[in-house]
């Protein structure tokens, strides 16, 4: 899309349902489109949203070995309760491999190491995904709220590392909104997840940053 026909998508949807946007973004993916997560809190709400569009959506998930048992847990009731079709990715070394190598996980103030520890262990599976799986759309769950960085995004945006049209169909909701999606439905939530790869929810990981592709170069 050119610069001024993604303004013009984004106006467009700007007053749309997010299962519009949904099923908008699925339109324009000529059967490409895939959803990414990491099964954290409120994921389940765009995954509901996608499955009712496309059931067998291919769901990109980094397993990047630290997730606790709940999220597991909680990734493994969604696969089965929405019928989910994921497509787990994993990092190359195991989570106890890396430990040995360079030891406990990073605190939020060692940023050379959260860099390092996120190229490992979530974008290069994650760059090692989208190349095989290779959408020309990439539904995702990020919104406004959730930190500053994200705050100057908008609903479609062009991803050039991953060259695909990125979609955020809950981009304007609050986080009552999605609680009461979750209880309109009755799906379940997951609040015991952690992403060490961020160290802090107002930290982004890489994934939707300039910085990927040379972070991953370096590993």
């Amino acid at each position: 899309m050119t610069p001024e026909q993604l303004s013009q998508a984004n106006a467009d949807l700007h007053d749309k349902s997010a299962l519009e946007i949904v099923r908008w973004a699925i339109a324009q993916a000529n059967g490409r489109a895939l959803v990414s997560t990491n099964f954290r809190p409120y994921e389940a709400v765009v995954l509901h949203l996608c499955a009712q569009v496309q059931p067998d959506i291919p769901v990109l998930w980094v397993d990047h070995g630290y997730n606790r048992p709940a999220t597991y847990i909680h990734a493994e009731r969604l696969r089965q309760l929405l019928g989910l079709n994921i497509r787990p990715f994993l990092p190359r070394l195991s989570a106890a491999h890396r430990d040995a190598l360079h030891g406990p996980i990073p605190s939020p103030e060692e940023e050379e190491r959260l860099k390092l520890f996120s190229a490992l262990m979530k974008l290069e599976p994650f760059q090692r995904g989208m190349a095989e799986l290779a959408p020309t759309v990439w539904i995702t769950a990020l919104r406004k709220v959730q930190n500053p960085d994200r705050a100057t995004m908008d609903i479609v945006s062009e991803d050039k590392s991953f060259g695909a049209l990125k979609v955020n169909p809950v981009f304007n909701w609050t986080d009552l909104e999605m609680e009461f999606y979750l209880t309109q439905n009755h799906l379940p939530n997951e609040w015991d997840y952690f992403d060490p790869a961020k160290a802090s929810d107002k930290r982004e990981c890489g994934l939707h940053t300039d910085w990927l592709t040379k972070a991953v170069a370096k590993v």
